[in-house]
């Protein structure tokens, strides 16, 4: 087979879309930390992998206020605080219920401005949004913010850099429950949290259906308490990101790390699994 000449048109395009190519590649790189196995393996941090006797309860797409009040008071039944990953622009129009989250103890946590998919790369823009949706978490909570998790779990360059001039630690999860699909059941969802869920694992669940199927969060709903009992009687605690040990302080700036946990919480072995 022979090869463009120098002057084909052909080589011509090839020399023209060839930096382009590189700065999609730089931008949309990063996003490979998506698949759970590598993610786990190279980069535990970003897995959420904590103390190995605490599961991190996290919640994302909020707040709604249909849905995550029926959740708050589900947690207070249950005695267990989680961390609310909301978007900016929800917790703007929404304002007293995510003041509420953050007053019967969990903790805010962003996600984003909106929740949408970065294709094009837009480092302005991403800075621009994640700082906006600080502010308005901070406002809300009274406290900053510490943890980002980007829509769909896509970290770019982009959102990466923008979380590190925020002074926020993109974490994403370590096991979710699929509950944002239609087919979802509480069993369903606890099933598949039950497959993957260990001792220091960070567990994903979605307290709003706003960017899922209708009626879907019924399901992790559903399953909370069951997923928590199980946790519990495998002797591992359940709570928010700040307990749960994640990563190194030195890695973000402006974090600190959480107190020691109680005696109480301080319980069952390295890679324990809840009992179902």
């Amino acid at each position: 087979m022979s090869l463009p000449s120098a002057g084909s048109p052909a080589r011509h395009a090839a020399t023209v879309l060839a930096p382009f190519a590189v700065v999609a590649a730089a931008h949309i790189g990063p996003a490979v930390t998506w698949l759970p196995g590598l993610r786990r393996r190279f980069f535990p941090g970003l897995a959420g992998t904590g103390r190995p006797d605490h599961i991190a309860l996290t919640f994302d797409d909020g707040p709604d206020p249909l849905s995550t009040p029926r959740f708050l008071d589900v947690l207070d039944v249950l005695g267990v605080r989680a961390t609310f990953f909301v978007l900016g622009e929800s917790v703007v129009r929404y304002p007293a219920l995510a003041r509420e989250t953050a007053e019967r103890g969990h903790e805010l946590a962003v996600h984003g401005w909106t929740h949408d998919r970065p294709w094009l790369p837009d480092p302005a823009r991403d800075t621009a949004d994640l700082t906006r949706a600080v502010h308005a978490v901070w406002q809300v909570a009274g406290r900053r913010p510490r943890w980002y998790r980007p829509p769909y779990g896509i970290l770019t360059s982009g959102r990466w850099a923008a979380a590190r001039r925020s002074g926020l630690r993109p974490v994403l999860w370590s096991t979710w429950g699929r509950d944002w699909t239609a087919g979802a059941t509480p069993a369903s969802v606890r099933m598949t949290v039950e497959a993957g869920l260990r001792g220091g694992g960070t567990l994903l669940l979605h307290d709003s259906d706003r960017l899922s199927a209708a009626g879907c969060w019924h399901s992790a709903l559903g399953a909370l308490p069951g997923i928590v009992d199980g946790c519990h009687a495998a002797g591992l605690s359940v709570g928010p990101l700040a307990e749960h040990g994640t990563g190194r302080p030195a890695e973000t700036p402006g974090y600190r790390a959480p107190a020691e946990p109680p005696p109480a919480a301080r319980r069952g072995g390295s890679g324990q699994r809840p009992s179902w």
